[in-house]
């Protein structure tokens, strides 16, 4: 197996580039998902298209708000083996969309076209996540080559909306292309994730007076007033985190606060009328989503009460994302075969890893209650500049799954 595997490198790292040079940032997938689904049918695996919107049929708590009318003929693709299979299910899932590259005159070699130098392989969207989606098809494809069988079932999931809504995933599972276990090759590295925290995204909307720059204390000027809101919402960043559990204890800052995007005025002469921001905040396992938007409120609303300017029309909207985190359930078969595997390549047992983002790994746990892991290759700049995956560690990735599904096979 691990001969094969080593053979089959330079297929996986070629169908990794060629995943790479798909520009695929979100709503613009159809390049990769037509590459990704011919390769599929070249390796002789099944392919069904599973429609976005599917999505929004679905009352899990999980489900982002979006604009399904915009979502058009977006599409993911799952490939199932032995279906009908009585035996413990197994499902790869990994996302094919990327965020954008910009500032691209910054990046040493083009984002759009891998490159690879001293071990690693450059690219956007390279370490996340599709090495590891090239892993995960290229270890199915090991398992045929070596003459072992699959005869438990198996699906693989290639999404979108992987690195926003997660409704990729969720339209899936909602057509019933759920497992018993999955494994999604996130670039975590080769440590088993132990926990994820949940995530909410806000916007602050607010009024101000605009009034001529010659008399601007006659006006209330919208973006000074939003500026003395984002203290208030650091502090709530600060209480989260002192309120920390298990297994966040000894992570040092793990519920952070993201102003992404603010925008006000219209006139440089103007004291400005408007502002709004936009923000991302993470919390902790087993507090609901809601019990999150509730204290934002609060805090706003406190805030709002001592910066002694004259603002009406404040809003707190929650327009995107939400889900609660979750734990790992630590003893469940698939963790412990996957522990196995790991030692059987490193003499060691894996380390455990408390995740500070979120992933796809959420829609699994929050709404069908299957269990998983991230196990991927090793990436360093994920969304920044200059991106890249370890290729020893794309090999490594490969090497695991292959023997995973090879274990997997013995149960039931």
């Amino acid at each position: 197996m691990l001969k094969v595997c080593e053979s089959l490198m330079p297929q996986t790292l070629a169908l990794t580039s060629e995943l790479v040079q798909q520009y695929s940032i979100r709503g613009q997938e159809s390049g990769v998902l037509a590459l990704m689904e011919q390769r599929l049918l070249d390796f002789d695996l099944p392919v069904e298209r599973v429609a976005l919107e599917y999505a929004q049929h679905h009352l899990h708590c999980a489900d982002v708000p979006v604009d399904y009318a915009t979502q058009g003929s977006r599409y993911n693709l799952v490939s199932v083996l032995n279906g009908t299979s009585p035996r413990p299910h197994l499902v790869f899932n990994g996302h094919l969309d990327v965020v954008p590259a910009e500032p691209v005159a910054r990046w040493t070699h083009p984002p759009w076209c891998a490159v690879e130098r001293d071990g690693w392989l450059y690219g956007r969207g390279v370490g996340e996540m599709k090495s590891g989606v090239a892993a995960m098809v290229m270890a199915v494809v090991a398992t045929r080559e070596a003459d072992m069988p699959l005869e438990f079932p198996l699906t693989l999931q290639a999404v979108i909306e992987g690195q926003c809504t997660g409704n990729g995933t969720l339209a899936c599972l909602q057509q019933g292309f759920g497992g018993d276990f999955v494994m999604i090759p996130e670039p975590v590295g080769p440590v088993v994730t132990s926990a994820q925290v949940g995530v909410l995204w806000f916007r602050l909307v607010l009024d101000g007076e605009p009034a001529h720059v010659l008399d601007a204390s006659a006006g209330c000027n919208a973006i000074e007033a939003l500026q003395a809101m984002i203290p208030a919402l650091k502090s709530l960043e600060g209480q989260l985190n002192a309120e920390r559990q298990s297994p966040y204890l000894n992570v040092p800052h793990p519920f952070n606060l993201s102003i992404g995007r603010i925008e006000g005025g219209n006139w440089a002469s103007t004291v400005p009328s408007q502002a709004w921001l936009e923000g991302r905040i993470a919390f902790p396992p087993g507090m609901a989503p809601q019990t999150m938007m509730a204290r934002i409120e609060r805090c706003v609303e406190q805030a709002r009460a001592m910066i002694g300017m004259e603002i009406s029309d404040l809003q707190v909207e929650f327009h995107g994302f939400r889900s609660g985190g979750h734990l790992v359930d630590a003893d469940s078969p698939g963790i412990q075969i996957l522990e196995e595997c790991h030692h059987a390549f490193t003499g060691a047992r894996p380390e455990y890893h408390a995740l500070t983002c979120t992933t796809d790994l959420r829609a699994f746990h929050v709404a069908d209650r299957i269990s998983g892991s991230c196990y991927g290759p090793v990436a360093e700049r994920i969304h920044g500049v200059d991106e890249r995956v370890s290729i020893a560690s794309i090999e490594h990735t490969l090497k695991v799954y292959a023997l995973f599904l090879q274990r997997w096979g013995r149960l039931g």
